[in-house]
């Protein structure tokens, strides 16, 4: 799998939700992908079940790694703030010893309840990360946080790229260039999810106008009709790539227009798909993508 050309496009773990890594990487070759983003679920299952490290970067030997997800709830204080160091740093060793270039991480609080129910002003008894703070708190917060994972990351040799969840109050592409900026770590991007993007309400317009070097990955998704409030990812994001309401090509067009060209990654949560024959569905996609970033 190629690690130098342009516009690669990656098999994203979700695809064959239910597959091991190594039927994910059986996959990618078969089809045609340039590299995978890794599922480090898939890459700890592979350990657990006794295999040792270096089997597990002998499987990866050669294949193109350029992300692997994810560290949640990134803006987690106090005592969570050990807890989320102390998971940065299991991570990040996973993605060096797999060979990855850069990990996933998110905002949240990555449970839509939490958000719900403090959007109903009722009780949480959930962890509700910086929820009710000014944005200015939480910017700062955000991105306090993001400095010293960065810095964590840089000692593995990774790169950090950041992913906005669009029902988490840090949600839309403005407001992750400002934690960028303000946590001021030349290791830090963002990945462009047209999901996300789509319901925290930007626009190809906003994307265009992005610096594209902020930019180090994109995940080609779509979504049913949305109207508005807390977006449910389980129940909008259950659409095949290309049959719901999100125009692709636009999109698309919109991240070229910046100069990107990098990865393109096929993010999938269609329940239906993820049981169906996983082979032909990553052909469908690879062909999809193909067309909206090759041609």
């Amino acid at each position: 799998m190629t690690m130098t050309k342009t516009n690669q496009l990656l098999l994203h773990s979700l695809v064959a939700r239910h597959s091991t890594l190594a039927i994910d990487l059986d996959i990618a070759e078969k089809v045609g992908f340039d590299g995978i983003e890794a599922s480090a679920a898939k890459l700890r299952a592979f350990l657990q079940a006794g295999f040792s490290e270096a089997e597990l970067a002998e499987l990866l030997r050669g294949v193109n790694v350029p992300g692997m997800g994810f560290l949640i709830d990134i803006e987690r204080q106090g005592e969570a703030k050990k807890e989320l160091l102390q998971e940065a740093e299991e991570l990040f060793r996973l993605a060096s010893v797999a060979g990855a270039k850069g990990v996933q991480v998110l905002t949240g609080p990555v449970n839509v309840e939490a958000v719900l129910r403090h959007e109903a002003g009722h009780p949480a008894n959930l962890y509700s990360g910086l929820l009710g703070r000014t944005l200015e708190e939480q910017i700062a917060l955000t991105a306090r946080n993001l400095s010293e994972i960065a810095d964590l990351a840089r000692s593995y040799g990774l790169l950090v790229y950041l992913e906005a969840l669009s029902w988490t109050p840090l949600n839309t592409i403005e407001k992750q260039r400002m934690i960028i900026e303000t946590a001021a770590r030349d290791n830090i991007r963002m990945v462009i999810d047209f999901w996300h993007c789509f319901t925290s309400g930007d626009t190809p317009d906003d994307i265009a106008r992005l610096d594209k070097d902020i930019i180090y990955g994109v995940h080609v998704c779509d979504s049913l009709a949305f109207s508005g409030g807390v977006p449910d990812e389980v129940v909008l994001r259950d659409v095949p790539t290309g049959a719901g309401v999100i125009d692709l090509k636009l999109w698309a067009d919109a991240v070229k227009a910046t100069g990107y060209d990098g990865w393109w990654s096929c993010e999938l949560f269609c329940r239906k798909q993820q049981q169906q024959n996983s082979y032909q569905v990553a052909r469908e996609l690879h062909a999809l993508m193909s067309n909206l970033v090759l041609r």
